[in-house]
């Protein structure tokens, strides 16, 4: 039986941050209703990859009943509060305040249905300056400043997937957790309300605090700002391989092992993580050289015997074809579609997931 076998979730979703949420509740066995405007969830027409079909929306509503509601309309209105009287769980990222506008204010929810758990995903909030301000991933990235530490020297860049969405469904995903866990022991469920900003606020905790603390971070691309060596290096051949010191101890095993000059692990600007990062020209320099005189098998074999964590750097078609990659199948309108399985096991159990949901036509207003 999976763990949330007898929920009922509610999701007035579209694009990435609430799906996200609403497929990992799928997963683990709730009965998912997402609820689509008629020309449906508009992450639907994002692309055509997948077997002709959106690789988001396949990728983020496997499991999901998919219900067409005109929320403008009565009808449509009667058909969701139903829903509602049945529902766990309800997710939304609506517009602020336009549950309330449309009738279904969750204060009055709450009060109705006082073990019901809402969640609301939006991008600055329900209060505050920006709270109306129309928000996705990309923006977030940008104005939360993570654009401005993300790339090479010469320009900000944005992270390669929508890190935002993700984070913040991730988020509301737990969230919605720990709030059933309270309700199973209390019977009180809960008003969640999940912000972007916030979300990705929280990540930048590390980079906020070094500017705070007079250590504005730059971009260094493939390198780490805080850690040397942290970075990329070209063997004689092959790809390039990105290695990572963590420790005082494994530079000294790289001096001596890779490097082949142990006297370099007590030379005064290499002896301490934090004189090699003051001096990491000159440490990524010693490193380079070495690995650049090893055929890229013979690096990588170095560093494996040497305990230096280390990574190819790859493609898209490298992922594709990687031999430790884990992939699921799910059944779409399409035929089947498979792509890479949720990141969490649990040992021992198998799990299955759902099918994709076809756009179905809204009911006829009578």
């Amino acid at each position: 039986m999976l763990p949330l076998a007898g929920l009922t979730v509610v999701a007035i979703e579209q694009a990435v941050a609430a799906p996200f949420a609403s497929s990992r509740l799928a997963d683990a066995g709730a009965r998912v209703i997402k609820i689509e405007r008629p020309e449906g969830d508009f992450a639907r027409g994002y692309d055509d990859v997948a077997a002709g079909q959106s690789s988001y929306f396949v990728w983020l509503n496997r499991g999901k009943e998919s219900v067409t509601l005109d929320l403008g309309a009565p009808a449509g209105k009667a058909e969701l509060a139903q829903l509602l009287e049945d529902a766990d769980v309800l997710i939304q990222n609506l517009k602020p305040g336009a549950m309330g506008r449309l009738g279904f204010d969750l204060t009055t929810l709450h009060q109705a249905q006082p073990k019901l758990i809402s969640c609301s995903i939006s991008g600055y909030g329900e209060t505050g300056p920006m709270a109306n301000r129309k928000a996705y991933d990309l923006l977030i990235q940008a104005e939360t400043g993570l654009c401005s530490i993300t790339g090479g020297p010469s320009e900000p860049a944005r992270v390669g997937i929508s890190v935002v969405d993700i984070a913040t469904g991730a988020s509301a995903y737990a969230a919605v957790l720990e709030a059933l866990i309270r309700r199973s022991v209390t019977g009180q469920g809960a008003q969640i309300s999940v912000s972007m900003f916030d979300v990705l606020a929280d990540w930048l905790t590390v980079p906020l605090l070094n500017h705070e603390g007079g250590q504005s971070p730059e971009r260094v691309g493939l390198a780490h700002p805080s850690i040397a060596p942290y970075g990329v290096f070209q063997p004689k051949n092959g790809a390039p391989i990105l290695i990572s010191v963590q420790s005082d101890r494994e530079w000294r095993q790289l001096c001596s092992q890779v490097v082949g000059d142990a006297a370099f692990a007590d030379d005064p600007r290499f002896a301490t993580n934090l004189a090699r990062v003051a001096n990491r020209i000159e440490t990524d320099d010693l490193v380079a050289r070495a690995i650049a005189a090893l055929d890229a098998e013979d690096a990588a074999e170095k560093l494996g015997n040497a305990g230096i964590a280390l990574a190819s750097v790859n493609n898209m078609a490298d992922l594709s074809a990687h031999a430790h990659l884990r992939r699921i199948t799910v059944q779409s309108p399409n035929g089947p579609v498979s792509f890479p399985a949720p990141g969490v096991r649990f040992i021992g159990e198998e799990r299955s997931y759902g099918s994709v949901p076809a756009l179905k036509p809204a009911k006829a207003e009578t």
